[in-house]
């Protein structure tokens, strides 16, 4: 368990914070800058991100690679619409998990609690991989669940902690995200690195093992400096005692269901057909997104501005699920079209396939401080884009990334000899990763920061798993699609880029016309 700061809080600071309102002599943590101009907290929070993403992106990439190898090759031998599936599957439960785990620490543990909480599931859950090499299939999968339900602790809660040290808003929130988002991506720079190296040269588990490595360094990091740099923020829920012994009861009872099926699953009582699974899904994520906006909406008791607020987030979800939907096939389509269809020899050094998806973090952490420069400055001169614009922008540059793997699909196909595929240069790649980081950079931070901004105080949490959960929905139609790059179906990989690059495209037009009336509705709400 992390420090317990309630022992920190006077009784009017813990009645502030369980409230929807600013909280109150905090100057002290809000208003430091010493972080790069930022609060001190936010490196905390940056550095405990890292560390998470890290894990996250190290066995992300070779899961899929994992799974369709040969048995003979220490994989599971699974064809790769399935093995995209699962990958799919496991990446939209990822996500969709933030939203019980930010309703869990408004209502039970708290921000700080929820964190280092999801630390240690996520820990666990490398760790039972890890022994995968051991017990097989039941470890390996049994991992991923308890990865899935750790990070739903922790994704949002931590986003929400850090729009918590910026309640005065503005841009200046704006570029502590941007920060943030560096974290983020320097993790995912990174990881697959590393643990793509060992997996893919020494052996899979090895790469495994590497990725719950970096975990355990950001519950280390988060337990020394929670305490100092955070102190009482975020450390109470905004439920009272009998909010809590209800949070509490429904989170062991869901969560005890949850441990007998998988021991029914793995106990081989039920079978599970990826493909069908992750379609239904997809209807299931669809209900529960409604369910939660309706919830908002009518039953949680806001004022009139505040469901403004619900109904543009309400908004950038939809258009967060097109963006996540094509950027998501970054370790299923993208990554079966590096493994297979690039010349990946380097002065007779043959790069791991795994390396490329560090490129689209090489480029974030490049071009992060530079966005978030135009930004302030933008901000300063009174022209700063709205949310909407920048959302807009981030589609559009997607959908040009796209347009670029459209070219390259066609080369293969069109370069090839006696029905053999040609093998085309990475720049293709690399150039397609450069425009979609461009778009994620425009859309991704920006949508954090507006979540924090649009939600009511004492439903931080609930509204940044909301948001977490388009990236869920994105997640699974990614890893759908993404079995579609195969050597003996040449002819599905063109159909499928030009597909989602029209949809960005589409979606960055539609969500152009509707810039003025959500700004203004955006206005009203801060």
């Amino acid at each position: 368990m992390p420090p317990d700061n309630r022992s920190a809080f006077t009784q009017p600071q813990a009645a502030q914070l369980a409230h929807d309102e600013p909280p109150a002599g905090l100057e002290h943590i809000t208003g430091d800058r010493g972080f790069f101009g930022q609060p001190r907290g936010l490196a905390t929070l940056f550095f405990t991100e890292m560390w998470e993403r890290f894990s996250y992106y190290g066995i992300r990439p070779l899961l899929v690679l994992f799974m369709t190898a040969a048995l003979a090759r220490g994989g599971f031998g699974f064809d790769r619409p399935t093995a995209s599936a699962i990958v799919g599957i496991y990446a939209a439960s990822v996500y969709l998990a933030s939203l019980p785990g930010g309703w869990i620490a408004d209502r039970w543990l708290g921000l700080q609690r929820g964190i280092w909480w999801g630390g240690v599931f996520i820990a666990l859950g490398h760790l039972s991989i890890g022994l995968s090499a051991v017990f097989a299939h039941q470890a390996f999968f049994l991992g991923l669940a308890l990865i899935v339900m750790g990070t739903g602790l922790l994704k949002p809660n931590i986003s929400a902690l850090v729009g918590q040290l910026y309640p005065e808003g503005g841009s200046r929130r704006d570029a502590g995200f941007s920060i943030f988002y560096m974290g983020i991506n320097t993790g995912a720079l990174i990881a697959p690195i590393i643990t793509g190296y060992l997996g893919e040269r020494v052996g899979w588990h090895w790469g495994f093992g590497a990725a719950g490595l970096g975990m355990l360094l950001g519950l280390l990091t988060y337990r020394a400096r929670a305490a100092g740099t955070l102190g009482p923020l975020g450390a109470q829920p905004a439920g009272d005692a009998s909010d809590q012994r209800k949070a509490r009861a429904i989170t062991l009872g869901v969560l005890g269901v949850i441990v007998v099926a998988v021991l029914l699953v793995a106990a081989g009582v039920f079978t599970i057909d990826p493909l069908s699974l992750a379609n239904s899904m997809k209807n299931i994520i669809l209900g529960m997104a409604a369910i939660g906006f309706i919830y908002l909406f009518f039953f949680a008791g806001l004022t009139g501005t505040e469901r403004k607020g619900i109904v543009v987030i309400l908004v950038l979800f939809c258009f967060s699920v097109v963006f996540w939907s094509a950027f998501e096939q970054a370790p299923t389509s993208l990554n079966l079209f590096m493994r297979d269809f690039t010349n990946r020899t380097v002065g007779g050094f043959e790069i791991p396939t795994t390396w490329m998806q560090s490129v689209n973090s090489v480029f974030v952490i490049a071009l992060a401080p530079v966005l978030g420069m135009i930004w302030l400055r933008l901000g300063q001169r009174g022209r700063d884009l709205s949310s909407p614009a920048k959302f807009s922008l981030g589609l559009a540059f997607a959908g040009v990334g796209f347009l670029v793997m459209v070219f390259a699909a066609n080369r293969v196909i069109s370069g090839g000899t006696a029905g053999a595929a040609m093998r085309v240069s990475m720049w293709w790649l690399v150039a397609s990763y450069f425009f979609q980081s461009i778009g994620e950079l425009a859309l991704s931070p920006v949508g954090m920061s507006s979540m924090t901004k649009l939600a009511p105080r004492r439903f931080a949490g609930l509204t940044m798993g909301v948001w977490f959960t388009s990236i869920a929905l994105g997640n699974l139609i990614a890893g759908i699609v993404g079995g579609n790059v195969d050597p003996e179906k040449l002819e599905q990989m063109p159909a499928l880029f030009q597909r989602t690059a029209m949809s960005l495209f589409i979606a960055a037009a539609v969500l152009a016309v509707l810039i003025i009336p959500i700004r203004n509705m955006m206005r009203e709400r801060e």
